[in-house]
């Protein structure tokens, strides 16, 4: 797309943005937990809302940001198991586009990782190679969903000037506590966002948020 275009683009759909009533965290799932409880931070690129380097971008390795949390004890004596979203509420679309789901594919650009052990509190960029495809596995021992490009991490590549995007205040990197573990056969099986959202009912005990902001200009 060429940056005329794209920049078009931009103006045109400058007031489609800010569609958190969408988000992962407002599904029934949370109905008890309307906000988030665990703490999440990260190490390499600051605290929530910091701005994220060209490295975390599309526009330069693309790498996804090292993040780590802590959950209250009254929450963690209850995690079984962890579950970790990354979605752009801030796409010009009707709904979030995820980045990242570890165990939970979507059909944007969502992306869900599942099946992070209990003992796991941190996640890295190597954590999200893949390790085995045929099995949705990770070398960070968990497993990822469907993305529209077939891959675990789509990274924020916001329209030229479309103004900033929040990737992880809520393009967000949603930290989801479960009681319950999510069935093995559903996370080999590259699940979709919908599948993981209906799989947690009655199992999340506490999320944390962590939000990286990203925006392109037109030099």
């Amino acid at each position: 797309m060429s940056a005329l275009i794209e920049v078009t683009l931009s103006w045109l759909l400058q007031n489609f943005k800010h569609r958190d009533d969408k988000l992962f965290v407002k599904g029934p799932a949370f109905a008890h937990h309307p906000k988030p409880t665990l703490s999440v931070t990260s190490p390499d690129c600051g605290e929530t809302d910091a701005q994220l380097a060209v490295a975390y971008t599309a526009d330069g390795l693309g790498a996804h940001p090292e993040l780590t949390w802590t959950a209250p004890a009254a929450v963690q004596d209850q995690v079984r198991e962890w579950l970790l979203v990354s979605e752009d509420p801030d796409a010009p679309l009707p709904t979030p586009i995820a980045h990242g789901l570890l165990t939970m594919g979507p059909n944007g650009h969502d992306s869900v990782f599942g099946g992070i052990p209990v003992a796991k509190t941190n996640v890295k960029a190597h954590d999200f190679d893949i390790q085995d495809e045929a099995q949705a596995l990770l070398k960070g021992g968990f497993h990822y969903g469907v993305t529209r490009r077939g891959v675990p991490y789509i990274p924020p590549r916001p329209l030229l000037s479309h103004g900033p995007h929040r990737s992880k205040r809520y393009k967000t990197f949603f930290v989801v506590a479960l009681s319950k573990p999510l069935e093995a056969g559903l996370l080999k099986a590259k699940a979709t966002r919908e599948q993981i959202a209906d799989a947690i009912v009655g199992k999340v005990v506490g999320w944390g948020q962590w939000v990286g902001s990203c925006e392109r200009k037109w030099a």
